[in-house]
């Protein structure tokens, strides 16, 4: 990893400043994007954004920050960006400090504020050491998301177009999965719409993914699959429930996309474990009704007190070895198993020891 320490005047960094909502914020000249189109917008506060200038005035030092050395021999601001706008924003007259705009302030403040060197640090290796770095050094200031810091190591024409579909306000990705009820959690500015699709479609092995087609053209291989998850989720579970933000859909569409599933059966089964108090997390019912894996469930537990009565009218003994045991060896367990109707009751609950169950239960 190389890093070079750089002291870079603001009159130079914020030479050429275009601040557009669509196309990024640009500067040094069109080198450096300190916010390349559709990533997250401006999130400073007008106090975080007016001490940024504060410190500048009064030659105070500002923190460090981070450019990205692309392969084209540009930049993209990788830690900073907040602050770097911040002063392209007051010089270029967007807002006042003490109800002075810049244009007010005498020759010899401009140029006060002109002068003032920023200390950047250039950036360059290859992409995992790149991401090492990022990581260690995201400690400061309004912190960079892990899908952020994956987008400052694998630039390129596929990030910017993935960013177009996915990393906008109302982005095509946010409108879809919004269409009738939310589907996808977190926000499109922060990267989490991106950050899920990828997930989805490499199975979690986010970076595997964004390496590979880091110099596609475009990103609609990944559009065209979040549109076919989306549909494929509206189909199966028309009947839309809060519940359904945040589920792994992209991994049950993987697995159960060429299969023929009854959505009749499969809404009655939704609609009766909604119901079931012992049903804790409601969201895992719809990976529950696909897989029949209990674990999606969490299983509401029986209370200690119901595990004392048992374990007193069982006098300690296990039912299945015949051995006594203290209570604290013991765990408690369905008479009749959850799935067979059994619910969660004291008059259902036996005491097991730690071996016994742990064989019931396969584990």
């Amino acid at each position: 990893m190389k890093i070079d320490l750089h002291r870079i005047s603001v009159r130079e960094v914020i030479a050429g400043y275009k601040d557009s909502a669509e196309e990024g914020v640009v500067a040094y000249g069109g080198k450096l994007d300190i916010r390349p189109k559709y990533q997250r917008e401006f999130v400073y506060t007008g106090k975080q954004r007016d001490a940024v200038i504060e410190t500048i005035k009064k030659n105070f030092p500002l923190n460090v920050m981070y450019w990205v050395k692309t392969d084209q021999g540009n930049f993209e601001v990788l830690d900073g960006q907040q602050r770097t706008i911040s002063i392209g924003q007051y010089v270029n007259g967007d807002f006042s400090l003490n109800d002075r705009f810049f244009h007010n302030l005498t020759d010899e403040e401009q140029k006060v504020i002109l002068d003032y060197e920023l200390m950047i640090y250039f950036c360059e290796g290859t992409d995992k050491e790149r991401l090492d770095w990022f990581r260690i050094i995201n400690i400061a200031g309004e912190k960079l998301t892990e899908q952020e810091l994956r987008n400052a190591v694998y630039t390129g024409p596929w990030l910017s177009d993935a960013k177009l579909k996915f990393s906008k306000s109302n982005c095509a990705a946010y409108l879809l999965a919004n269409d009738g009820g939310k589907l996808v959690l977190g926000t499109p500015i922060r990267q989490e719409y991106l950050e899920t699709a990828l997930s989805w479609i490499n199975n979690g092995k986010i970076e595997d993914y964004m390496a590979k087609h880091q110099h596609d053209a475009n990103a609609d291989k990944l559009w065209k699959y979040f549109q076919d998850v989306i549909a494929w989720v509206r189909a199966t579970f028309p009947d839309y429930r809060r519940e359904m933000s945040g589920v792994e859909w992209g991994e049950l569409y993987n697995k159960f996309k060429d299969k023929k599933l009854s959505v009749k059966k499969l809404g009655d089964e939704v609609k009766k474990l909604m119901v079931d108090e012992d049903v804790t997390k409601k969201s895992g019912i719809y990976p529950y009704v696909l897989t029949q894996d209990e674990r999606f469930l969490n299983i509401r537990e029986f209370s200690d007190n119901q595990k004392r009565e048992a374990y007193e009218r069982q006098n300690g003994i296990c039912v299945k070895c015949k051995k006594h045991f203290a209570i604290e060896e013991m765990e408690a367990d369905h008479i009749t198993p959850w799935h067979e109707g059994g619910k969660t009751i004291a008059e259902n609950c036996q005491m097991l020891c730690r071996q016994d169950n742990r064989m019931k239960s396969g584990k």
